[in-house]
């Protein structure tokens, strides 16, 4: 058995605001496979640490690498389509849940790809959601039907990582864990995808992951 090469990996990363250090000298490995909650008190900076990991935000010190290089900012757009940020108050376009995910394929980075009705039908399967779910307009579902459909238009994409960024907080039990799965059925579709999730509820990160990242504020 060989060495499991690491996915991602932060060498030495800080973040500022207002010339304060957020964090600093945070380094870490993201290996394939892994499903790694970050931890930390309030105000650390655990949702600054998953945007800055998807160039969202900048960081002050240190490099991200992805599969062992550095991210140049023309390389920007094809990564973001290979580690996506989810959080728990998505963005959707009008018209219906089928157009949200339809609407990505218009994108430059993604015209190489095809919109696959068959394996948003076996997620919704997962998700107990029936096939006129596809027709309904994003003005008239819940919120909890917002982050499906968020969820569903990440993952069609078959990112590499996903930066779960609180992303059931504000949704009931039984939704929550039906993204669970949903995640857990996509890692399992590659050996090589890997995870970081942030929750307010240890409970959910003892289910869904194998190993933590320990933020701590900076004195």
């Amino acid at each position: 058995m060989g060495i499991a090469t690491s996915i991602l990996s932060a060498q030495k990363v800080g973040r500022k605001i207002n010339n304060q250090w957020i964090w600093c000298n945070l380094s870490f490995e993201i290996l394939p496979g892994e499903q790694v909650a970050v931890v930390g008190a309030s105000g650390s900076g655990k949702s600054l640490l998953l945007r800055a990991i998807a160039h969202l935000d900048s960081i002050q010190s240190g490099q991200i690498l992805f599969q062992g290089k550095s991210i140049d900012s023309q390389y920007i757009p094809r990564y973001r389509s290979q580690v996506i940020y989810l959080h728990q108050r998505p963005a959707l376009w009008e018209g219906t849940v089928e157009d949200n995910l339809k609407q990505v394929y218009r994108l430059t980075i993604h015209r190489d790809q095809v919109y696959n009705q068959q394996l948003i039908i076996d997620y919704l399967q997962l998700l107990h959601k029936s096939l006129d779910f596809l027709d309904r307009p994003v003005s008239a579902i819940s919120g909890g039907e917002a982050q499906i459909v968020a969820f569903l238009r990440a993952l069609q994409l078959s990112p590499l990582i996903l930066l779960l960024d609180e992303p059931t907080a504000s949704l009931d039990a039984e939704t929550a864990h039906s993204l669970e799965a949903l995640v857990t059925a996509w890692q399992k579709q590659n050996p090589q995808r890997a995870y970081l999730w942030t929750s307010h509820d240890p409970t959910q990160l003892e289910r869904i992951t194998n190993r933590t990242i320990q933020i701590k504020i900076q004195k």
